[in-house]
């Protein structure tokens, strides 16, 4: 329960996901000079946006138009920008951005610059790296183990596969991880955080999925009100405990008391997830 945000509405992912897909090799484009080449003055700031990390396989590289097509797995190629401030590592020593070419492992740091995508860093990595995605079960096929996860309306699904090595556990408050988790705990709304590896190419298969959370399941809140709405019915409350926001939803009529309730205030609750959200079954404040 530890990692839940501001409820399961707005579930804002904390790792953005680190994910690999192999790629054919291809001839390696001499690419514009260096910073180092380049007049400072010419150079503009980079742009001071919040910067969101992905991963995958570098292709059609163009040195001409300063861009690549990054394969991201499970999602829709994304069309990169990069130009002498984008720093290039490999393995985690810095080189030349000339040498930069068509890679099959890379993490990519990007930021938005107007409404282009643009390449902060690029890390390239001589193998694969295992990736991590946050979100709610869209799906699950357990015929054959295809598991749609959907982290937020601003970014594609991703598919996973579920083997019969991945490794399954509950995690959060101590009522919810005493019940013993497994493949039937995808069902669609679930709240998991699930780690996985390239399989075949454009394949990613589950290595550990962790569940936060399950259609049905009740937890306990307790902490200090950040903001109410009563024609909404809808509370935001920092809990006590791990110190997250948690977004929970309430009826007026059935807690009246909630009519007095205010931002500051200290309130107990205890609250269904639904498969799209908590809604309080008890509401006391202090």
């Amino acid at each position: 329960m530890s990692k839940l945000f501001c409820g399961a509405v707005q579930l804002a992912l904390v790792l953005a996901p680190v994910v690999v897909i192999f790629a054919q090799p291809a001839a390696q484009p001499t690419l514009k000079s260096d910073v180092a080449s380049a007049s400072l003055g010419d150079i503009p700031r980079l742009p001071s946006g919040r910067t969101t990390i992905f991963g995958g396989a570098i292709q059609d590289l163009d040195p001409v138009r300063d861009q690549f097509t990054l394969n991201v797995i499970g999602q829709r190629p994304m069309r990169i920008l990069f130009d002498e401030r984008t720093q290039v590592f490999r393995d985690g020593t810095k080189i030349r951005l000339r040498e930069l070419g068509a890679e099959k492992h890379a993490s990519v740091e990007t930021t938005l610059d107007g409404d282009r995508v643009f390449a902060v860093s690029i890390h390239i990595l001589s193998q694969a790296a295992e990736g991590q995605y946050d979100g709610r079960v869209v799906s699950y096929d357990p015929g054959s183990g295809a598991l749609l996860i959907d982290a937020s309306a601003s970014r594609d699904p991703l598919k996973v596969f579920v083997s019969a090595n991945t490794q399954f556990s509950r995690t959060g408050q101590s009522q919810f991880r005493s019940t013993v988790s497994g493949p039937s705990d995808l069902a669609p709304g679930a709240l998991v955080s699930v780690t996985f590896r390239s399989g075949e190419p454009g394949r990613a298969v589950a290595n550990t999925i962790k569940v936060l959370a399950v259609p049905g399941s009740s937890f306990s809140f307790s902490g200090d009100i950040n903001s109410i709405d009563i024609h909404s019915g809808s509370l935001v409350l920092v809990d006590a405990v791990d110190h997250r926001t948690y977004q929970i939803q309430f009826s007026p009529a059935i807690f009246p008391e909630s009519r007095r309730l205010h931002p500051g205030d200290h309130v107990m609750v205890t609250a269904t997830y639904n498969g799209s959200g908590f809604v309080a079954s008890m509401l006391a404040g202090n």
